[in-house]
């Protein structure tokens, strides 16, 4: 699971056993918390699929979640260049701080992370009552209305932009925005097939 560990071989002399492990969220670029691993805590968490530190507090293994079942699935595990830390891409159970957080440096967020947030939201609101709010409705409404008010949204933000009007254009882009999503969570799609699907035509 370690990244080339062949080529990546880890200092662990450099920093006295305990290498920082910064957690980070595979699909919304969260970054989530940091923890230390020795070796033994890092053979764990290859082995489980599941991020184990070692505390230096209690002066002993612990898995992420052992406790609350608030889990760290591994999805890749990246050495920096100087090979003395460790990215740890990961798709969380539940919140991740002890607080009840998604990060254990609530409230920083960055703006890709706010999209995956609005994200989910969206997709609980799927099966709200109708009456609750205006994206409850307008998944009520059907796909064929969802559909018109992203091609509705997507002229008035092309005639923004052909006027020149920043202002608007940031609207109707906003507005463009959120009812693709909302399209998009109506078909039972996500950003990431998007995103996954920019990549593929990146690497042509």
């Amino acid at each position: 699971m370690l990244t080339d560990p062949q080529n990546n071989p880890l200092d662990w002399e450099k920093t006295a056993g305990l290498i920082p492990a910064i957690v980070q969220h595979a699909v919304s670029g969260e970054v989530l918390m940091l923890g230390y691993m020795n070796q033994a805590a890092l053979a764990i968490t290859e082995q489980s699929g599941k991020v184990t530190f070692f505390s230096r507090t209690k002066q002993r293994l612990w898995t992420k979640g052992e406790s609350s079942g608030h889990f760290l699935n591994v999805v890749s595990i990246t050495p920096d260049c100087d090979k003395d830390t460790l990215l740890i891409l990961v798709n969380p159970i539940g919140a991740t701080c002890h607080l009840g957080n998604s990060s254990c440096f609530y409230p920083a967020t960055s703006d890709w992370s706010f999209l995956y947030q609005l994200e989910q939201l969206l997709a609980k609101r799927k099966t709200a009552s109708p009456g609750s709010s205006y994206t409850a409705s307008l998944y009520a409404s059907g796909t064929k209305r969802i559909a018109q008010k992203v091609g509705e949204e997507g002229v008035e933000t092309a005639l923004a932009a052909t006027v020149n009007d920043r202002e608007e254009l940031t609207n109707e882009a906003s507005d463009l925005i959120y009812h693709l999503m909302v399209l998009l969570q109506d078909q039972e799609l996500d950003l990431s097939k998007v995103i996954g699907r920019l990549r593929e035509r990146h690497q042509r």
